[in-house]
This record gives structure tokens, C-alpha cells and sequence, in this order.
């Protein structure tokens, strides 16, 4: 009888020595290996990424050099601002589609980055008064609340205010996309659409409200959410969906308490830049919670 695994191809000790002084070279060789320096024009890189432009945005206004850190930080803020909205009207148009798994990964894109997002409050989150001040005149009249991707965030999360429109009167092109975006359905209406469709009691006030006014929390979608609270087995995807909204709805709180504390701490309780109240107006918006009814119906689960 043949001992056991006879059968099975050997290798001895000579052949394992050629095969690894072979991979041992190939990796020798790679790791030589010159990149590709000599392009006729702008590299691959500055042509995907733009990087020249990006790095020459920043003009600073003062001689102090912690303004750099804002400027630079802020124009962060923006870029972030922008693939959010790309994430959540991703998710939107999925929803709207009943194509809930590719709304879901948007949205876990989107808490991705804005805990990115979050983080850029570092660099400013301990700004004294004495080091803001040395270059807060040179922002004049400018302000936060003024971004209009920003803006666009926030009528994603129905957060909707006309009256924010009215500071880009001036820039045609972003005026009318924030009008379309004010007119157009929330996040948060098109997982309520998703929902309706699906059979679940949503009713028709919500789903046909004046889509352009901030969404109010309602008592029958609270019930909703509580429903599908309670038994989670049964209702798998639209679980799924709510905890992608409250992680989102929790960041976004983060965010607006972060703000609140960076500024508290750089400029105290003095009138904000643009006019705004400064710290009571964030106060304000800290202690609003987006997507209402996922938190209130946890009571009652």
C-alpha cells in the first residue's frame, strides 16, 4: 500500500531555492524600476487632479500666518461640502429608483466623509480670540452660512430657507441651483416616497407638502419608523435605511456642535462675521436634529 499523499507533487529543497532567487529578482527589479518621468505636456497627475489649481486658490488677506491654516481649512470644508451633496443626491436618485443597496453605500460613503469633514475643525477647533482677531478683518462680510454647497447640504437634509437664497443674487449660476435645489425632494422625502411605496402609512400631507419649507416632524411618521422599529427582522432593508440616516443625522449634529465650540472659543459671544448672531445662532441650529421622527420613535420601540 502507498503511504498517504505518494500521489501529491513534491518540491525539493534545490527547486524552492530557483523559485524564490526568481521572485527574489523580480522584486529587485521592480523596486529599480524608473517611473515614467518625461511627459510632452502637464502630468497625468495635474491633469486628473488639478493640483495647480488647487494649490494656487489661496490668497491670503493679512500678514498673519494662521490665516493660511483658515483659508486652506475653509477651502477643505468646501470640497467635502461638495461630494456629500454628490453622495446624498446619489442616494436620492437610488431611492427614487428602489434601488435601496446602492443608496445605502452612498450613504456609508457620505458618513465616511463627513467624519473627514468633522475633522477639519482641528486646526481651527482652538483658535484664541487674540489669534482670530489678527485676521478676522480680513473676511469683511464674510461668513459660514453664505456657502451655497453648504446651503445645498442643508435643503438635502430638508432643511429649506428661500431666504438663503437671497445672498447669491449676485451669481447667477449658483442662484439658480440653489433654487432648483430648494424646489427639488429632500433626502429624507425620498426615503419617505420609498417607504409609501412599500406600504407603509405615510401620509399624503407629508408626501405632498410644499417641497420648497422646511419638513416639520409628523406623529404618523414617527409611527412608521417606530413599526419598523419593533420588528427589524421583517422590515430588513428599511432598518437598514434608518440607521444610515441616523448615522448621517448624528455626524451632521457633530458637526454643528463642533462649530458652535470653535467659534464660543475664537470670538466669544460677539456678533458673527456676515452679520449673523455668532454663537446664538449656532446654539440654534445645534439643537435641531435632521431626519426627526428616527429619533423620536426610538421611545417607544
Amino acid at each position: 500500500m502507498m503511504p498517504m499523499g505518494t500521489g501529491a507533487p513534491t518540491t525539493n529543497r534545490k527547486g524552492r531555492t530557483a523559485t524564490r532567487n526568481v521572485e527574489e529578482t523580480a522584486m529587485s527589479h521592480d523596486a529599480d524600476a524608473t517611473p515614467h518621468l518625461d511627459f510632452a505636456g502637464t502630468t497625468p497627475y495635474e491633469d486628473y487632479v488639478q493640483a495647480d489649481v488647487l494649490t494656487h486658490l489661496q490668497k491670503p488677506r493679512s500678514d498673519d500666518p494662521g490665516e493660511m491654516v483658515f483659508l486652506v481649512t475653509t477651502q477643505v470644508m468646501e470640497l467635502w461640502f461638495t461630494v456629500i451633496v454628490h453622495e446624498w443626491e446619489t442616494a436620492s436618485r437610488a431611492l427614487d429608483e428602489g434601488r435601496v443597496p446602492v443608496a445605502l453605500d452612498a450613504l456609508k460613503r457620505s458618513v465616511r466623509e463627513l467624519e473627514a469633514l468633522n475633522a477639519s475643525w482641528r486646526p481651527l477647533g482652538q483658535l484664541t480670540p487674540a489669534q482670530f482677531n489678527a485676521y478676522r478683518g480680513a473676511l469683511g462680510e464674510g461668513s459660514g452660512f453664505q456657502s451655497a454647497m453648504y446651503r445645498r447640504m442643508e435643503f438635502l437634509l430638508g432643511e429649506k430657507s428661500a431666504s438663503m437664497l437671497v445672498p447669491h443674487r449676485g451669481a447667477p449660476r449658483v442662484h439658480a441651483e440653489l433654487e432648483k435645489a430648494l424646489q427639488q425632494p429632500s433626502l429624507y422625502d425620498a426615503v419617505l416616497r420609498l417607504l409609501a411605496r412599500r406600504g407603509f402609512p405615510v401620509p399624503a400631507e407629508v408626501l405632498e407638502r410644499n417641497l420648497a419649507r422646511r419638513y416639520e416632524p409628523s406623529a404618523a411618521v414617527e409611527a412608521v419608523w417606530t413599526e419598523i422599529y419593533r420588528d427589524p427582522e421583517n422590515h430588513a432593508e428599511p432598518a437598514r435605511l434608518g440607521e444610515a440616516l441616523t448615522d448621517v443625522a448624528e455626524l451632521v449634529w457633530r458637526w454643528r456642535n463642533d462649530h458652535l465650540v470653535a467659534t464660543r472659543r475664537a470670538m466669544g459671544a460677539k456678533v458673527g462675521t456676515g452679520g449673523s448672531a455668532g454663537v446664538a445662532w449656532l446654539e440654534k441650529r445645534a439643537r435641531n436634529h435632521v431626519f426627526p421622527e428616527l429619533w423620536t420613535a426610538r421611545s417607544h420601540v
